[in-house]
């Protein structure tokens, strides 16, 4: 990727926080590598490089400043939306795939060669699937030195690497200390029992909290995830268990507690997270092209920063459209409540036969499937397998929404559809539409929600057709449908800006 020298040279000089995550500076002088707004004094422009990524960054052998700690700024929301292959991988590579399933598994996925994504790779973050997947693990390793009482041969396994000596070089490399003196130097875990990590989510200021809250109360399943006290909860289904995560919006930041039944799955939990609250979003950006309309222009100004709301699981995201279908979101969230209690918790999908690691202690494979939903009461959402098997009398809705959300299930548990954040999103929509009962409200729904498109215009939605017409836009779905050309690239956000509206 090409980065202007003279502009991010005037960032760096700024300190403009909006560029944080978007590139790295490197240092020369110094042998280290910031985030744009660091608080040092700028370096000389004869000492600067920029780089895409803090991998590129490493690979020229910086290491990671510890006063602006550059692996904790926001993601690029370049990867973060754009729909590519680069941006498919760069999201995979967050939800840890390449320490799961390796560098071939990612390739598999995206359905090139390895040798041809690490060619694209290399082009465009200047690092490839490897070295980027090293950088993450390096953060991880941080993160779990620093606010756990995990010794640190444990946060190694847990972290990813595949060796202690690994883990050391690493982290010697990346933070230049060796990983007992990051421990020194940590503040002390925060209360919270067995496999509970808190930390924070870095985001791009402004960020509307209240309206994140306000969407996901309105749409909060019993037993699943609850909004109290300005605090969103919700229990996970990950990789290697089961979660729970308690995420506090504050300022500059959103508090994440979470318990993991595997610290292995740290990883995969906060990518689902940011996901979740979309905190790698350019909201600067989003709210410049649709302040651009007269029409928008009062409420952009109004509520600066409103994000689009996604998911922790793409399947979940799914059912809940095809439920959703022509009904309001009370009765929708009164079926999938009723679903919800014909389904068992569902234990972890990738345990292993060794003893895996909570807060230090381990946890044998026969108590981690004995722990209730989640790990503090909230459940994940069932899994496509247990779904499509469910009986005609745990659905509560018409016998043929009931048929579509079988044909989904068994069609994402057969790996015909793929919802995941690096899923190819054209793809699934096409694949969503050729199921019985999915029409475009359906599939565009999952597209903007499950699969992150920033683009998405759902013209023929009531709600959103209440809330042009509120805001003295066409509410005709074809009118509205070419008025909306003007709000590209961003119509998603202007969806949750009508559904306020209405």
């Amino acid at each position: 990727m090409e980065l202007d020298f003279e502009r991010c040279y005037r960032a760096v000089d700024s300190r403009d926080q909006r560029f944080d995550g978007w590139f790295y500076t490197g240092v020369t002088s110094t042998g280290i590598y910031c985030r744009p707004s660091c608080p040092a004094m700028t370096p000389k422009r004869q000492n600067v490089r920029f780089f895409p990524s803090a991998a590129a960054a490493q690979g020229a052998g910086l290491r990671a400043c510890r006063r602006c700690r550059p692996d904790a700024a926001p993601g690029s929301p370049q990867w973060d939306v754009r729909a590519d292959v680069v941006g498919r991988a760069m999201r995979l590579i967050a939800d840890g795939v390449v320490d799961r399933e390796g560098v071939p598994g990612l390739a598999a996925r995206l359905g090139y060669t390895e040798r041809h994504l690490h060619r694209m790779l290399r082009t465009e973050m200047g690092a490839g699937p490897l070295a980027l997947a090293r950088a993450q693990r390096a953060q991880t390793a941080r993160t779990l030195i620093e606010t756990t009482d995990l010794g640190l041969a444990e946060v190694a396994f847990a972290a990813g690497f595949g060796s202690v000596r690994q883990f050391n070089d690493t982290v010697r490399e990346v933070y230049g200390v060796p990983p007992s003196e990051l421990r020194a130097a940590r503040r002390r875990p925060a209360p919270g029992g067995a496999g509970t990590i808190t930390l924070r989510l870095a985001y791009r200021p402004p960020l509307h909290a209240r309206a994140l809250l306000d969407f996901l109360a309105l749409r909060a399943l019993p037993g699943m995830e609850e909004v109290r006290d300005g605090t969103y909860r919700r229990g996970l289904r990950l990789p290697h268990g089961t979660g729970e995560v308690a995420l506090t919006p504050a300022d500059g930041h959103v508090s994440a507690t979470l318990r993991l039944t595997d610290m292995r799955d740290l990883a995969p939990a906060v990518a689902r997270c940011r996901r979740l609250l979309d905190l790698d979003a350019d909201p600067a950006a989003v709210d410049q092209t649709l302040a651009a309309d007269p029409a928008l222009a009062p409420v952009v100004a109004a509520e600066p920063g409103i994000r689009l709301p996604r998911s922790v699981d793409g399947f979940e995201m799914a059912v809940r459209a095809i439920v959703g279908q022509q009904v309001s979101v009370t009765s929708a969230r009164t079926t999938l409540t009723r679903l919800l209690t014909h389904t068992q918790p569902t234990p972890a999908t990738d345990c292993v036969d060794h003893e895996v690691v909570v807060s230090g202690h381990g946890v044998s494979r026969q108590q981690l499937h004995d722990q209730p939903a989640g790990v503090g009461g909230l459940r994940g959402f069932p899994g496509a397998g247990e779904v499509a098997g469910l009986a005609d009398g745990a659905f509560g809705m018409p016998a043929g929404r009931r048929e579509t959300i079988r044909a989904l299930a068994r069609t994402v548990a057969g790996g015909e559809i793929d919802l995941d954040p690096g899923g190819d999103r054209e793809e699934a929509v096409r694949r969503l539409l050729a199921l019985p009962g999915i029409g475009p409200w359906t599939a565009g729904y999952v597209a903007m929600r499950a699969l992150g498109d920033p683009d998405v215009l759902l013209p023929t939605d009531l709600a959103v057709r209440r809330g042009a017409a509120a805001l003295g836009l066409p509410s005709d779905p074809k009118t509205l449908d070419a008025y909306a050309e003007r709000w590209r690239p961003w119509r998603s956000y202007a969806v949750i800006r009508l559904w306020r509206a209405a």
